[in-house]
């Protein structure tokens, strides 16, 4: 049966447009159209934001190879993917009143400017953190066979597999706040997220051994932190929040 497009008006037969791509199956807006283009944009399970998370947590490496090889069709992408969750976590640390920063002691170093700042900005944080861990990643293992873009994408992928931690420990996060304990949350989520790279990196990078990439993966993100604090207290100092 031939159908004519409703976008392109391409005469076409079967369930998808062979010119721009639109599905044969236009439904009317109406409230099931809403909840149907949640599930499948957000929630759906073969395509969408629950089975990237899935991947990350159970096979992350090798998800994210066969994604920068190919394999997409059922993952979210991965950018859009950080800013939505990374979006999400911030909104929950300034609603909640989350302060991580109690504990730092700094010569003319505002806690409370950096805390709201960085409630208020934790998604271009996030984002702009990026291709500071790739630089490490590029410059390790640049060998592997994989350009900055594909690195990038690792990295962006290992972003959103921390922040969904994260997320998951926002109860305990209001629970410990402007409490004694916050700093050591701080170091333990700081390890946990240390883990979850390693472990990505020596599924990811599977034609070298474990060992090599292990270590490897260790002078990645000294590399990173290097780079990270850095251009940090050039940002404090330029804003005047740090002294000289």
């Amino acid at each position: 049966m031939e159908i004519m497009c409703k976008n392109c008006h391409q005469v076409f037969k079967g369930h998808y447009c062979n010119n721009c791509g639109q599905s044969a199956e236009t439904h009317k807006i109406n409230v099931h159209f809403l909840w149907h283009d949640i599930q499948h944009g957000l929630l759906h399970f073969d395509k969408g934001i629950l089975y990237s998370l899935k991947q990350l947590f159970t096979r992350p490496g090798h998800s994210i190879r066969e994604f920068i090889e190919g394999k997409r069709a059922r993952h979210f992408k991965p950018l859009s993917l950080v800013v939505v969750l990374a979006t999400l976590y911030g909104l929950l640390y300034h609603y909640f009143h989350i302060d991580t920063f109690n504990h730092v002691q700094a010569p003319n170093l505002d806690s409370n400017f950096l805390n709201e700042w960085f409630a208020t900005h934790f998604s271009w944080i996030t984002v702009c953190s990026i291709p500071i861990y790739t630089i490490g990643t590029y410059l390790v293992f640049k060998n592997q066979g994989y350009n900055f873009v594909e690195f990038f994408v690792l990295n962006t992928f290992k972003a959103a597999q921390r922040i969904s931690v994260q997320l998951l420990t926002i109860p305990a996060m209001i629970f410990l706040n402007n409490g004694s304990h916050m700093q050591q949350y701080t170091y333990t989520m700081y390890i946990i997220g240390v883990i979850l790279i390693f472990w990505t990196n020596i599924q990811f990078f599977n034609k070298i051994s474990k060992t090599r990439a292990f270590f490897l993966s260790i002078l990645s993100h000294l590399i990173f932190l290097v780079c990270f604090f850095a251009i940090m207290i050039i940002i404090l100092l330029v804003s005047g929040k740090l002294s000289n």
